[in-house]
């Protein structure tokens, strides 16, 4: 029995330990077998006597147990969003077209935990307990407008009564409580338009954080570089033979660019002629992106004068003139920089990061050129508004004393006028910010992006797919062959499309509702479009989960979305008329007016000192100087870091070559011998004779060692032989 039980345990640890054994995946499997068919044979009859139940049912429940805790993780698996369709397109893809749909999804996460914040802090409110559709005028149609608020033309553009619902900021009330909770709308209204920059703000810095320490391999860039290239370039989530073949060959490319950087490094170039053809390029795109920013402020500048026109009179290139340029921008521009950027001849690692900075400040440049334009209407806005309003005033006054002297009375009705007849003002945080916001740009980048794809991918496949066999020349080889899909380009689409968002929620709470959507049905579109329409990179990469590149960007355009709207909260009047601010000089007005009327006094009196200059100009210098202390000590932490990984690199060089007895590696340690006398003029040693009858065994390994010795071809070329042999057994 004793002997049994040791067998049972052998069997159990060489389970355990199947994965750590050198051996074949045949030999792993055999050797598993075995194992799981004696441990379940024997195990059972280990308890006999009166424990035997007792086991028997120890083990059925361990079973059950690992079991239950095998199906509860397939079960979280399985409740991943998308999770399945990720992992088809890793598999027919690699893991860098993959890296695109998980950021995706990381996305809708994001926008529906705001979606959820806005829906049910700002919305849900007003739509239980405010007052009613048609109430007041705010909420109700004006009566020129109503003939056509039902049309489908007005209404896909979010006009008529969607401009006049709880997607927009007009529609709110400015009471400072609204129902029977007394919900306090304007200042929950203000705190969820801040907390979702906030919010926002917190979590890309804590993944950006989460990414920093799952990555980094301690080795330093030039340490090792073809045996990391042999060993670590591999994607094991490679699933389609395709695929593995150009996996394959960029593995095999990226040996012999390694190789020629080696070569090119050691060449003569022209660097005058370089450096020229360089500064020429990057003119030539500066010239493009103040063209591009000058084409819209002037087309914005157009639309404004057409807005004052009749909509019968405009054509439809005129109406959807704004959003048609910088359609034609987005997609003409990033191929011509492209063009452009083969006279700098860079690297290609370096050419796609200027690339990508390029496209990047393209989408800036147009986004800000096209707010400084509509900032200038606001202004606009805000001068006719004061003229509304002096008028309105005015006119309620002349209202007021005539009835007061006709009626001999000071207790004055209100007009008596229909909601919808009542003289407004322009509303400038619905029909400029949040209208452009959300027709002029959401909309129009979702047609766009849903049209080149269908366009641009799925018919260029079809035709390619069905028109090669009646072609001139091979059109899957060729021109124009299947597409592949753009990750940069996509990936930056998606980032602006956010900041986008985050600049227009404040004065369209509906449109991160609208985002939702749009991520909800970009995911199954764009899975359909890659499956179906694209193929495989030519140079296939693995992507690094821990690369922080996309949400540095993310990180800055969240930064630039939150300047125009704390710009405009803390600058600009709201209209007298429409919002849940109306009759507040400024918009956080209303923070001091909860913290005046509803808190204790003291607390007024902390904010009041709290807001002093004197303490807020030593408090950012106090934040400055430990910003400061803290990078010092980070630089400090890092070099410290590089010094005890030279010290260990230094020491397993010793302790080799201590091992090897061959001569020391360390330059260190050779600039010393070297400045020892020379040993070369002392008569060489006299090794003795082995006394006669003895034999001198020499190490098998040794004439092995001195062959491979002799054997000193170019590493790199060994490594790519290597590589090929691996592939071939494989």
């Amino acid at each position: 029995m004793e002997a049994l039980k040791e067998q049972v345990e052998e069997k159990k640890k060489v389970i355990a330990t199947l994965r750590n054994q050198p051996w074949r995946m045949k030999r792993r499997l055999v050797v598993l077998k075995e194992a799981q068919e004696f441990v379940e044979r024997f195990e059972g009859a280990l308890g006999k006597g009166r424990g035997r139940k007792l086991y028997a049912f120890k083990v059925m429940m361990a079973k059950k147990l690992i079991k239950f805790k095998r199906d509860f993780e397939n079960f979280k698996t399985a409740c991943i969003p998308w999770e399945r369709k990720i992992k088809d397109v890793e598999s027919h893809f690699g893991s860098s077209v993959a890296s695109y749909f998980i950021f995706l999804r990381w996305m809708y996460g994001l926008n529906l935990v705001l979606f959820g914040l806005m829906f049910g802090l700002v919305m849900l409110p007003e739509i239980l307990m405010g007052l009613p559709y048609g109430s007041i005028p705010r909420k109700t149609v004006p009566r020129e407008e109503q003939p056509t608020a039902m049309d489908y033309s007005v209404l896909f553009e979010f006009g008529g009564y969607c401009k006049y619902s709880f997607l927009f900021y007009g529609y709110y009330d400015h009471e400072r409580t609204i129902g029977l909770l007394q919900f306090r709308l304007p200042l929950s209204y203000l705190l969820v338009g801040v907390g979702i920059f906030g919010y926002s703000l917190m979590v890309v810095i804590r993944t950006m954080a989460r990414n920093a320490n799952e990555g980094g391999d301690g080795a330093e860039e030039g340490d090792f570089t073809f045996s990391w290239k042999m060993f670590t370039s591999w994607d094991y989530l490679i699933g389609n033979p395709e695929t593995a073949d150009n996996k394959y060959a960029s593995i095999t490319t990226s040996f012999k660019e390694s190789i020629v950087d080696e070569q090119e490094n050691q060449k003569d170039e022209n660097i005058h002629l370089r450096r020229f053809l360089r500064v020429l390029a990057n003119f030539m795109i500066i010239s493009c992106l103040g063209g591009s920013g000058y084409l819209i402020y002037f087309v914005v500048k157009r639309s404004q004068e057409f807005a004052k026109s009749e909509n019968a009179n405009l054509s439809w290139f005129e109406k959807n003139e704004v959003e048609f340029v910088m359609s034609l921008l987005g997609l003409v521009c990033p191929p011509l920089f492209e063009t452009i950027a083969e006279l700098e001849d860079y690297h290609p690692r370096i050419a796609l990061k200027w690339q990508l900075g390029r496209i990047f400040a393209l989408f800036l440049g147009n986004l800000y050129t096209f707010l400084f334009a509509l900032f200038d209407e606001v202004n606009a806005k805000l001068e006719s508004e004061k003229s509304i309003k002096n008028s309105t005033e005015w006119i309620y006054n002349q209202y007021h004393a005539n009835y007061s002297s006709f009626f001999n009375t000071t207790d004055v009705p209100p007009p008596a006028v229909h909601p919808a007849d009542v003289i407004r003002g322009p509303c400038w945080e619905t029909n400029i910010i949040g209208l452009f916001e959300f027709v002029k740009l959401i909309v129009s980048d979702i047609q766009v992006t849903y049209l080149t794809i269908l366009i641009g991918d799925f018919v260029r496949a079809v035709t390619v797919r069905f028109l090669n066999y009646c072609w001139c020349w091979d059109l899957e080889a060729g021109f124009p062959s299947y597409g592949e899909f753009d990750i940069s380009g996509n990936v930056l689409g998606l980032i602006f499309n956010q900041g986008m968002i985050w600049m227009g929620a404040f004065y369209a709470p509906g449109l991160v509702g609208l985002n939702v959507l749009r991520l909800l049905t970009s995911m199954y579109y764009q899975c359909w479009a890659v499956m179906c329409c694209n193929v495989p990179h030519e140079r296939v990469f693995k992507a690094s989960r821990s690369n922080n590149f996309y949400m540095g960007l993310l990180l800055l355009v969240l930064f630039l979305s939150l300047l125009p709207v704390v710009y405009t909260i803390m600058t600009l009047s709201p209209s007298f008329d429409c919002g849940p601010f109306s009759g507040q000089e400024k918009m956080y007005d209303v923070v001091m007016e909860t913290i005046e009327q509803d808190l204790p006094a003291f607390i007024g009196n902390i904010f009041t000192y709290a807001t002093n200059p004197g303490l807020i100009m030593p408090a950012v210098l106090l934040m400055v100087l430990a910003l400061y202390y803290l990078n010092a000590l980070s630089k400090g932490y890092q070099q410290a870091n590089l010094d005890l990984k030279r010290k260990m690199q230094m020491a397993r060089d010793e302790e080799k070559n201590r091992r090897n007895n061959k001569d020391s590696t360390n330059q260190v340690m050779k600039d010393l011998e070297d400045l020892l006398p020379n040993k070369s003029l002392a008569p060489p040693p006299i090794e003795e004779e082995p006394p006669p009858g003895t034999h001198t065994h020499t190490p098998a390994y040794s004439s092995t060692a001195h062959a491979i010795s002799q054997f000193t071809p170019d590493y790199p070329q060994c490594l790519l032989f290597a590589l090929h042999l691996s592939f071939q057994m494989l």
